[in-house]
């Protein structure tokens, strides 16, 4: 049996983790009401500051301070995760360490909390990442995978075309509905990141490959793509239980590569790699492609530019080898 004071000591501990967690609530709360952050970023925000709960000891927001944070990071590197029991990546660590530093910012900035100065919060040092394309050989191969006798084919076809011709998120296209598409202006509106609204252009190879997906639809369900769409005929709409699921896109994406001997493992992300590099390469600037992309910074489009970069191969052509 514990002692009256251990049991006090612990309920302060408690009382002190609950200010914490409180804290976190607030945050949550805040995001969502003050910054209209979407569902998804708000679940990854709150894992994130779960798992910094789990592994600091940290009693409140005032207690945090250099050495814990050191210790935090150093907790980073030693994690395994639950279900694969993998070390997290650096990006995957820089990420918590920026939920982290945007929480205590709003301590700071929204509830005027003498704490810890975020900025010093310092995330982890990345190396540039690499981008993973298809070569023109292989993408060809891989559109011309599905087989278009069939719904569920002819569905696949669409889904991998409009992943080239768009460079849309995974998220991003499993979220679209029929009523999206305007196919006398081959573009459509998308809801990416944070909620924000893009217009995307669809190419004539996506569009026909859309036409005849929708052409073969037997139902009026809302979701653009659908699984089991041989047998929908009786179901009323909106249909959203039978929406493609990310992980059956991200599935039916690796099986094409397979069948067509795609040994690089593409991914629906390297589609949208490749479609930023067709465009780069083919002349158009990086601001274009930026807005394309939905990406909110320019640097992050700049990841694109070392593997696009004619000038380079100009140079090596012209003083190489003579």
């Amino acid at each position: 049996m514990s002692s009256p004071s251990s049991t006090t000591l612990s309920r302060s501990m408690a009382s002190k983790r609950d200010k914490l967690n409180e804290a976190i609530d607030r945050y949550l709360l805040y995001l969502q009401s003050e910054q209209n952050k979407s569902p998804l970023t708000i679940k990854n925000y709150r894992e994130s500051l779960m798992l910094f709960l789990e592994l600091s000891s940290v009693s409140s927001p005032k207690k945090i301070d250099k050495l814990m944070i050191r210790l935090f990071k150093q907790a980073l590197h030693t994690y395994r995760t639950k279900k694969t029991h993998k070390e997290l990546s650096i990006r995957t660590k820089n990420h918590h360490l920026t939920v982290l530093r945007a929480f205590l910012r709003y301590l700071v900035q929204e509830e005027e909390q003498d704490i810890y100065p975020p900025d010093r919060v310092t995330r982890f040092k990345e190396e540039q990442r690499k981008v993973k394309v298809l070569f023109k050989e292989d993408l060809e191969r891989l559109l011309s995978a599905p087989d278009p006798s069939n719904r569920s084919g002819k569905r696949d076809k669409a889904i991998l075309e409009l992943f080239f011709s768009t460079g849309l998120r995974l998220q991003e296209l499993r979220s679209l509905n029929t009523k999206d598409v305007n196919f006398s202006l081959r573009e459509m509106s998308v809801r990416g990141k944070r909620g924000k609204i893009r217009l995307v252009f669809i190419s004539p190879h996506a569009a026909d490959a859309l036409k005849n997906y929708l052409g073969s639809r037997v139902d009026a369900l809302n979701p653009l793509f659908v699984r089991n769409p041989d047998h929908l005929q009786n179901v009323l709409p909106p249909g959203e239980e039978y929406r493609l699921s990310c992980n059956m896109i991200y599935r039916l994406v690796k099986k094409y590569a397979l069948v067509a001997g795609i040994v690089s493992n593409p991914s629906p992300h390297t589609l949208r790699h490749s479609f930023a590099t067709d465009l780069l390469r083919n002349g158009a600037d990086l601001r274009s492609v930026q807005e394309l992309l939905g990406h909110k910074d320019l640097s992050t489009t700049q990841i694109y530019t070392h593997v696009t970069n004619p000038r380079l191969k100009e140079v090596h052509e012209k003083y190489h080898g003579k």
